[in-house]
């Protein structure tokens, strides 16, 4: 971007926000973060064992 650019500053859509929170939606949120959910209790324990 050159110096007399300006950075795009209108409002886009919010995903969080435009889906309808539905037990489906919910569901598959949560399923899609297990392997990030693992990965911070092994961190968790770890961090716990060396204390």
């Amino acid at each position: 971007m050159s110096a007399d650019e300006q950075p795009d500053r209108r409002p886009r859509e919010n995903r969080i926000i435009a889906e309808p929170a539905t037990p489906d939606t919910c569901r598959r949120d949560y399923d899609a973060g297990a392997a990030d959910r693992a990965t911070s209790a092994k961190q968790q324990a770890r961090a716990e064992r060396r204390s």
